[in-house]
């Protein structure tokens, strides 16, 4: 128990990263053997360990502390960044870690970890304990890709739960994308939620400005859309009776 204390400061650790604190990579390679065995910490993955708590037999950090742990340059972001800042309607049981480290996806305490890519020059910033995208840069991502992680719906439930975005700092992260059709999508999406946001008409004439030739479609289901002029897309007719449609949907599950 006598190294117990010092493991939890460092709350996720690597085997040369206890050796530093303990001294020596055999008495690191004990500790780990003595501590697993008595239940002190856990594995999380292949040379990542946890430190689990006395009380709760829990882990004594949280799932986006572990993902923020895996690599020096780690953060939470889509849907778990949401999470993090309190605007998820939902918590899931994945989490999703941006970072330039590849990794395999693996489970841990009932959570799956996932990696995504980084975007270049993505804004991260400290939320309590967390590195995690920024709350612009958040949104956008998860428009960009809310497809392959959540879905419309669950996406767009997060974004009316946000009181407030920065339009300069929503059009630099799409000016770091530099892709039309999420600017599309973008300017759509948060036109439809523009009466709680209240973002400037000057953001919205930057988006159309980077519309594509062409008509897209909002989602890869295609039924129950209408055309939207302005923006040159299909999507629902309404975002908000999409949003109610769905939970209509749920209720009567």
């Amino acid at each position: 128990m006598k190294h117990y204390e010092k493991l939890i400061e460092l709350g996720c650790f690597s085997r040369q990263t206890l050796a530093e604190t303990v001294g020596s990579d055999s008495a690191a390679a004990s500790v780990i053997y003595e501590y697993m065995k008595k239940g002190y910490i856990e594995r999380v993955r292949h040379d990542l360990y946890t430190v689990i708590s006395l009380e709760t037999r829990q882990p004594i950090l949280s799932r986006y502390q572990i993902g923020a742990s895996l690599f020096p340059d780690a953060c939470i972001t889509h849907h778990s960044a949401f999470e993090v800042f309190g605007y998820a309607n939902q918590a899931f049981y994945e989490t999703y870690v941006s970072t330039k480290s590849r990794f395999a996806d693996f489970d841990y305490n009932g959570v799956s970890y996932h990696r995504v890519s980084p975007k270049r020059n993505a804004a991260t910033i400290m939320q309590g304990t967390v590195p995690v995208t920024g709350l612009e840069q958040t949104v956008v991502d998860c428009i960009s890709d809310f497809e392959k992680i959540g879905g419309l719906e669950e996406t767009l439930r997060c974004m009316l739960l946000i009181p407030a975005l920065n339009s300069t700092r929503l059009l630099s992260v799409l000016k770091q994308y530099d892709n039309g059709f999420l600017y599309q999508k973008t300017g759509y999406l948060l036109q439809e939620l523009n009466a709680s946001l209240a973002l400037p008409a000057a953001f919205f004439d930057e988006c159309a400005r980077h519309i594509p030739a062409g008509k897209r479609y909002l989602t890869k289901e295609k039924g129950g859309l209408v055309f939207h002029e302005q923006w040159k897309l299909y999507a629902p007719a309404s975002i908000r009776g999409f949003i109610d449609k769905g939970m209509d949907d749920y209720d009567a599950i």
